[in-house]
């Protein structure tokens, strides 16, 4: 095919993709703005001419397919669907943000403006740190949230064609994913889309246990069809004869909720026993009550059915913060397995599915501001106002608002306020106030003293004790839960830092009978007692940690040395270290490379004399050979080797995606590494000698080995030395046949 047939054949499926994007949006509800979106697509079209994906196709299928996701699958409108068709428009080509401003309005100008700040500064390559950049990105979000929501349908086409990227930076985009943008879209209640961005993170990190248990799912489909069908047909006839319009069906968990779910409690595939759950979906009638019909169904069911009272979940009545409606509850069915069932009606469901977008399509005129959605946002704001300087630690602090389940707690008043699930008393003091967290002494929950540790459940009515001689305390920082309630402490313990370093600052000069203290002499103090920083000397007189003499003369009395021979002690001592980080550099690197000749498209091959170089195992994961690994390049080059797994790992990725290295393991025959598996079972006489022979005769060698027994099931953690994951799996195996043993799995 000659370069004019590929042009045309290009153009055609352009033109198909373009049109596809209009069918959508004409079969939404929004507006019918045909031609400000036609606009925006031959704008970005000849911006990007000329201009190719890594996969080789046009660039601009890129902002097609995103603003295909924005319209389809968030259930945006036409401002979006023009956003996102030009969101690489003024970062790649000559276009400004005042050009899109002429041509298509500020609304439109502001978000791709937005879209273009976070995306060249945050998760940019050059970027070593994304705390500040993620604080940029919420700012942004919190002005006008279609630019996260635009942003998250960006990041789900990029995972989408994940697969032409180099290895290192599927790692770091991956990473980026796991930690920040499926969570994200879980809290703006998108759970299609976090589901589906968790199943391609996990995927492409994990493509060998991902396809062991798309296969075991296929194998075993067959029985949960079965259950179904058991379980529906009489539910089926209870809810025709009762004339309900409704559609049932099965859901399987995803992929990696399973290997989640298999990874934190240590069972196997075969011991995941909730793996579907059953959705029931109605058609709403007019002038029927919603919440009445969900549990008009829930009567049919549990008339049928036998209920598990434990698990019946109300979230009709009062809905999750992400705007997620719906009543669940659990069976026993004809099977003699527990079914868990979700109601909802249509419009609960499309939520659901498409977040707070959905609400858009059932509401006329303005969207209601004061949603629990702004709620969010204003708590976000108030988390801006004092990061932590630390990128890993802020994330964190984030996080903790990101993935909180909720619990409903009362003031004595009777006022109902969100918290997050294992929220403090603490917590709630900063809750309803900076101040009355600072002041807080105690707390009466249910009309009884607790201390600020306690934990808050659901229903608990909560009353604040104050005093105003109380102050906040750096152990409260072990108190506190919540990202809101951690930013206002560490504010508050930051400014009244500041207080008592300024009155011991003031406290030093009356006692030297100066104006100004001169650097020589705070230097000298410094020195003298072994304090790091000016301001850390202040604080230390003012809370008076450091105890000055009765009379300036006396400052020094017991330091043999001159002034003129601290600065040269201090001169020789920095000099040393200087040599010394030298030598280490030289002897770690071993070769001429250094970070910013390491080629990160590289994938650098595992030896047996690596770890003697600059490679380290890192200690929160201990990877072994036959672990799927990557290389974080950290201080001095030395280069730490985690599993892709590791949570530690999951951080750096997101944090500092430009030291990712893409590791794999080469002949690691002749070294041994650590290793500790899990043995569950039923105890009986012997059972400790059987397992200890299977050992032995499998020639591993044991560090330690720990089991206990209680009321007849044991436990046992047995570290041992193996050369790869292949030795694991196998002793795993003949350890599983020993008699009364249920289940064997490597600690993680």
């Amino acid at each position: 095919m000659d370069k004019d047939d590929k042009n045309k054949e290009e153009d055609l499926v352009i033109e198909q993709e373009f049109d596809a994007l209009i069918q959508d949006y004409i079969k939404s509800n929004h507006r019918r703005k045909v031609e400000l979106i036609t606009k925006a697509f031959h704008i970005a079209r000849e911006a990007h001419k000329g201009a190719r994906r890594r996969s080789g196709e046009p660039y601009i299928m890129h902002p097609l397919a995103v603003a295909r996701i924005v319209c389809n699958e968030i259930g945006l409108g036409s401002t979006s669907i023009c956003a996102a068709l030009l969101h690489d428009v003024v970062e790649d080509t000559d276009y400004t943000v005042d050009d899109i401003k002429k041509l298509f309005g500020d609304k439109i100008a502001e978000i791709v403006d937005g879209l273009t700040k976070i995306s060249s500064g945050m998760f940019g390559d050059q970027v070593s740190s994304q705390a500040e950049n993620f604080r940029k990105l919420l700012l942004t979000m919190s002005d006008d949230i279609r630019v996260i929501l635009v942003k998250i349908a960006d990041r789900l086409h990029n995972m989408r064609t994940l697969g032409s990227m180099a290895p290192a930076k599927r790692h770091k985009i991956a990473g980026e994913t796991m930690y920040i943008y499926a969570p994200l879209a879980h809290r703006l209640g998108l759970f299609a889309i976090k589901t589906e961005l968790e199943e391609l993170s996990f995927k492409y990190e994990n493509p060998e246990e991902y396809n062991d248990i798309v296969d075991k799912l296929d194998k075993s489909s067959y029985i949960r069809r079965d259950i179904f069908e058991h379980f529906a047909k009489p539910v089926k006839e209870r809810l025709d004869q009762q004339g309900f319009k409704y559609e049932i069906k099965a859901r399987d968990k995803s992929v990696y909720s399973i290997w989640n779910k298999m990874k934190t409690k240590s069972v196997p595939f075969e011991e995941i026993y909730d793996i579907f759950a059953v959705r029931i979906i109605f058609d709403t009638e007019p002038g029927v009550d919603e919440k009445k019909r969900c549990w008009d169904i829930y009567s049919v069911i549990t008339d049928i059915y036998k209920l598990r009272p434990d698990r019946i979940r109300d979230w009709v009545s009062r809905p999750k913060s992400n705007g997620y409606q719906a009543l669940h509850l659990t069976v026993m069915g004809p099977d003699g397995e527990w079914v868990e069932i979700q109601i909802r009606s249509r419009r609960m469901d499309d939520i659901a599915e498409k977040g707070f977008a959905a609400h858009w399509k059932y509401k006329e005129g303005k969207i209601e501001e004061d949603t629990e959605l702004d709620k969010w946002l204003k708590t976000i704001k108030e988390i801006l106002e004092n990061p932590n300087p630390n990128a890993i630690d802020f994330l964190d602090t984030i996080k903790l608002n990101l993935f909180s389940q909720e619990i409903f707690v009362f003031t004595p008043k009777g006022d109902l306020k969100t918290m997050a699930q294992g929220s403090t008393a603490l917590d709630f003091a900063y809750e309803l106030h900076s101040n009355i967290g600072d002041r807080c002494i105690g707390a009466k929950v249910n009309h009884k003293l607790v201390p600020l540790s306690y934990k808050l459940n659901s229903g608990d009515q909560v009353e604040i004790l104050t005093s105003k001689s109380q102050t906040p305390q750096v152990e409260w920082l072990g108190f506190v839960t919540s990202g809101k309630a951690r930013a206002k402490l560490e504010a508050s313990l930051k400014r009244q830092k500041r207080e008592i370093a300024k009155e011991g600052e003031l406290r030093l000069k009356e006692f030297l009978g100066l104006e100004e203290i001169p650097t020589p002499t705070i230097d000298r103090m410094l020195d003298y007692y072994k304090v790091a920083k000016r301001e850390d000397l202040y604080f230390a007189i003012g809370n008076k940690t450091i105890i000055l003499p009765v009379r300036p003369e006396l400052l020094f009395k017991d330091q043999k040395d001159s002034t003129s021979s601290n600065f040269l002690m201090r001169y020789v001592r920095q000099a040393f270290r200087v040599k010394r980080k030298e030598s280490e550099k030289a002897e770690i690197l071993d070769s001429d490379e250094d970070l910013e000749t390491i080629d990160k498209k590289k994938t650098y091959i595992l030896q047996e004399d690596s770890f003697k170089k600059n490679f380290r195992l890192a200690s929160c994961c201990n990877p072994i050979p036959g672990d799927k690994v990557f290389g974080f390049i950290g201080d001095n080059n030395e280069i730490q080797v985690h599993n892709v797994n590791c949570p530690v790992g999951l951080k750096l990725k997101a944090s500092f995606g430009n030291k990712i290295l893409n590791l794999e393991w080469g002949n690691y025959a002749q070294y041994s590494f650590l290793s500790t598996i899990v043995i569950r079972g039923i105890d009986r006489v012997g059972m400790l000698n059987d397992i200890t022979k299977v050992i032995i005769t499998d020639s591993v060698n044991i560090k330690n080995l720990n089991i206990e027994s209680n009321d007849g099931i044991f436990e046992g953690k047995v570290s041992l030395f193996v050369h790869s994951v292949a030795d694991v799996q196998r002793l795993c195996s003949q350890i599983l046949k020993i008699e009364g043993v249920q289940s064997v799995n490597r600690l993680s």
